[in-house]
């Protein structure tokens, strides 16, 4: 069981990313547009953790740009703000920042969800400083940043994860783009493909995440389950999930449609026919994407 751990935290923290660039049309190291602004290494906490930093990218605007927040995967365990950020989208008007947050390795759940928190309050807190419109945040993350992108969706009405600094300012996003994320850890393997990965062992990415094993830690399981706190005001989503997913069952997705839609929460919810964890060639994907993202947070309310 533990080799095959190691080998799902390999495949989703280099080849996910990999084909995230081959699905956008871009490369870790794409150009962006001339006049951009790129800041990075940025504290969004105060003589924090080596982690607590984030990068952002603006391009030249004399008008406010909404912004687009990408949080990485990497099963908790991985991964990095730089790998890879949907640069193509300075070209389309935005802004965008990659944050990075501490992995299970540095702290327990609620750790990472507390940073990408503090990461959108220190951004909302210096909107006019960066030049970026504070009221239009969409976030965006595949996989463990799918599964903390969803959680910024249904927690901007829940006070127990703010923490540090910039209180004052709201962590609530406008929009979430959830890609293959988890949600429901105690039903990840009774919804396995046969040859899945296995979840409930005391070396999986999620019993790490919670600091022990799932199924004899459901209280924490159940905190760190975005479909914990869906309400009816939360942020718009679009989930995007392949059906032959090996390492996320495709399950997870569904039960979080079927509770945004119960609350009466807008949500699009995509299935890639025959794809794994990411990959995807479906030229829906990045359309479905980019027309999710224009409609909140560029459409005038």
């Amino acid at each position: 069981m533990k080799t095959r751990a190691i080998i799902a935290v390999i495949v989703i923290a280099f080849i996910a990313p990999a084909a995230f660039a081959q699905q956008h049309g871009q490369t870790r190291f794409a150009e962006v547009p001339e006049g951009t602004k790129i800041y990075r290494d940025v504290n969004y906490v105060s003589n924090g953790h080596t982690r607590q930093k984030l990068d952002l990218y603006l391009p030249k605007a004399e008008t406010r740009r909404p912004l687009i927040i990408w949080v990485h995967g990497g099963a908790w365990l991985e991964g990095s703000k730089e790998n890879p950020v949907p640069l193509s989208y300075l070209s389309e008007g935005y802004a965008v920042a990659g944050i990075n947050y501490r992995l299970s390795r540095h702290a327990l759940f609620p750790s990472q969800i507390e940073d990408c928190k503090s990461a959108v309050r220190w951004l909302r807190a210096n909107a006019d400083k960066y030049n970026i419109d504070p009221n239009h945040f969409g976030v965006w993350g595949e996989s463990a940043g799918g599964h903390l992108a969803a959680l910024l969706g249904t927690t901007g009405d829940v006070n127990d994860f703010d923490k540090g600094q910039h209180l004052e300012v709201s962590s609530r996003v406008q929009a979430v783009v959830d890609c293959f994320g988890p949600t429901d850890f105690l039903q990840m393997d009774g919804h396995r493909l046969p040859n899945g990965m296995v979840h409930n062992t005391a070396d999986s990415p999620e019993s790490k995440l919670v600091g022990g094993p799932i199924q004899e830690n459901k209280e924490k399981a159940a905190k760190a389950n975005p479909i914990t706190y869906v309400t009816k005001g939360d942020a718009p989503f679009l989930i995007i999930h392949g059906d032959a997913d090996p390492l996320v069952p495709h399950h997870q997705s569904e039960l979080l449609e079927a509770a945004l839609k119960k609350a009466d929460v807008p949500v699009k919810f995509y299935t890639v026919e025959g794809a794994g964890h990411g990959g995807f060639t479906d030229p829906n994907v990045p359309k479905l994407t980019k027309e999710f993202l224009d409609k909140h947070l560029k459409e005038k309310e």
